[in-house]
């Protein structure tokens, strides 16, 4: 019987136990996948710590990537993009399986189905288990996108791809056309790095970035920021201190939001120039009420956009993006390595309390 050691989340804070369990016969359409890399999001640590609360025990970690291990009965046998899958591809796949036949899927949005499956959030039940990164192996459910890719992109940078990467592809595509477009980017961390580099690949006119972390801003040169605006915390006036400290008034036709502060979605849409657009996808954690000014919405033809995941062809794009990219950005360099399974517990405790990016966690 071939079995899997898994770390099992059951409290905030709480060390994670390794078990090992076995792995169950496959049921229709179900893909065995052996987990080579998992990065620990933002997501992981709001649970770990308390401020996001999750069914469990859980198996934690969605940012992952791994290699095709066995196939159960009528599983997929072609990706998304319509390559054949075979035993030992590495593939990346969808944080998500929905029903592709539901209304919300119809829509465009799967992510948000009535029958979601979320990989890394949801409970273990006697029914239910290995899916999440945090594990030997995870099970594939039935209508979960799938993608082969590249070998030659680096585990760290693949696990990137099906969280981070896919939601800013997502955030791209209903910001609508950027090309010859000015951008501000509030947040540098791994998702507003990505954002700059993809900004860049679309043909923004001009990047420019704002956090509480200088460091951060001085990496997001690297992908492709051009202005930097450190401020001292989030209620600085975002519009003064841009001025003071690059020279230029901050005027732009796009903001993406990446900080999930209510002060700073507020004070990021006087930033936007007639027509403009605001796109937020940081809120994803309980907080303050965000004051909206309704006249300055209505006389400058502003639009809010919002998203929380991300779709199919976001993933495709997030793909391409990065098998694109992976040479021409240093992205390795943002994921802090050397941790593995039975070393879990020491590697939340420095993504808790560091300022790294992502901390990677390989596969045996």
């Amino acid at each position: 019987m071939i079995e899997s050691n898994v770390a099992i989340f059951s409290s905030p804070e709480s060390k994670l136990s390794i078990e090992t369990v076995p792995i169950p016969s496959l049921k229709h359409q179900e893909i065995l996948v052996k987990i080579e890399y998992t990065t620990l999001c933002r997501s992981d640590l709001y649970t770990y710590t308390g401020l996001r609360k999750e069914k469990s025990p859980t198996i934690l970690g969605h940012e992952i990537v791994g290699r095709i291990a066995a196939f159960g009965p009528e599983a997929l046998s072609v990706d998304l993009s319509n390559n054949p899958l075979q035993l030992g591809d590495r593939i990346t796949w969808a944080i998500f399986a929905s029903n592709p036949d539901s209304a919300y899927s119809k829509r465009g949005m799967p992510q948000k189905s009535d029958d979601l499956f979320k990989y890394g959030h949801e409970q273990i039940t006697p029914t239910s288990h290995l899916h999440g990164g945090l594990s030997d192996y995870i099970i594939l459910r039935k209508n979960t996108p799938i993608i082969k890719i590249n070998e030659q992109v680096p585990l760290a940078v693949a696990a990137l791809i099906n969280c981070a990467v896919a939601t800013v592809a997502g955030a791209m595509r209903i910001a609508g056309d950027i090309n010859h477009k000015n951008i501000l980017i509030c947040g540098t961390g791994m998702l507003g790095i990505v954002a700059c580099a993809m900004a860049k690949s679309m043909g923004a006119a001009v990047i420019n970035t704002i956090d509480t972390q200088l460091s951060r801003l001085e990496k997001a040169k690297l992908f492709g920021a051009e202005n930097i605006c450190c401020i001292s915390n989030e209620s600085t006036d975002l519009i003064s201190a841009f001025k003071n400290q690059t020279g230029k008034e901050l005027s732009v036709d796009v903001v993406f939001d990446i900080t999930g502060s209510s002060l700073v979605m507020k004070q990021s849409l006087d930033a936007l120039t007639i027509g403009g657009t605001a796109v937020w996808i940081g809120a994803t954690f309980p907080q303050k009420k965000t004051p909206v000014d309704a006249e300055k919405m209505v006389r400058k033809i502003l639009s809010i956009k919002g998203l929380h995941n991300y779709n199919d062809q976001d993933l495709l794009a997030a793909v391409d993006f990065i098998e694109t990219n992976y040479n021409k950005y240093p992205f390795e360099e943002l994921v802090y390595q050397g941790f593995d399974l039975h070393s879990i517990n020491e590697a939340f405790q420095l993504a808790v309390n560091s300022n790294h990016f992502r901390i990677g966690v390989k596969g045996k």
